[in-house]
């Protein structure tokens, strides 16, 4: 049995477009100011940064009867970020540790190298997810909940859609004002 579980449609439009809202401007505003690097390569290494956070937002977990991996697009660069792969008798704990907002993430700690792989919580049915891996290594997750919240997201999705109208505004501008 396979299951497969990807990265929320929420979460990826959201970031995807909220990185739009940032960069968006810049070019125009180069052209504007005149400044030093033209925005034709301005706007060049923005979509490539897109392409990057596409690839960085498109990583798939994997279950199956032998174990979990994350995995990432073939196309995307693996020194950027590497996929990885853990046998479920490998399992030897999930350790809770605090991020630096306050927060809590989990980390799979394997029985022979000691290492740590975080378990990813951006994913849809995170849920399910959890109960198949307390399911298959007997590890109590009761207390396993994503770092996030839709309605985190939500929020954010919406102050971006108002950026975007306020970089709609400041596009305009600088392609009408003299300069």
């Amino acid at each position: 049995m396979t299951d497969i579980f990807k990265v929320s449609p929420l979460i990826r439009l959201t970031l995807l477009l909220l990185y739009i809202a940032l960069t968006a401007p810049l070019p125009f505003l180069s052209n504007f100011t005149h400044a030093a690097i033209p925005a034709s390569w301005l706007a060049v290494g923005l979509a490539i940064g897109f392409v990057f956070l596409y690839g960085a937002l498109s990583d798939r977990v994997i279950l199956t009867d032998e174990g979990i991996s994350l995995v990432y697009p073939q196309w995307f660069p693996s020194f950027l970020r590497k996929g990885w792969s853990l046998a479920w008798q490998d399992i030897k704990a999930l350790k809770p540790r605090i991020t630096g907002q306050g927060g809590i993430v989990y980390y799979f700690v394997s029985k022979d190298s000691e290492q740590a792989y975080l378990l990813p919580m951006r994913v849809v049915g995170f849920a399910r997810l959890v109960k198949q891996v307390e399911e298959r290594t007997g590890i109590n997750t009761s207390d396993v909940r994503p770092l996030a919240q839709p309605w985190m997201y939500l929020i954010l999705l919406v102050f971006t859609i108002l950026l975007l109208l306020m970089d709609g505004w400041t596009i305009y501008t600088a392609l009408t004002l003299p300069h």
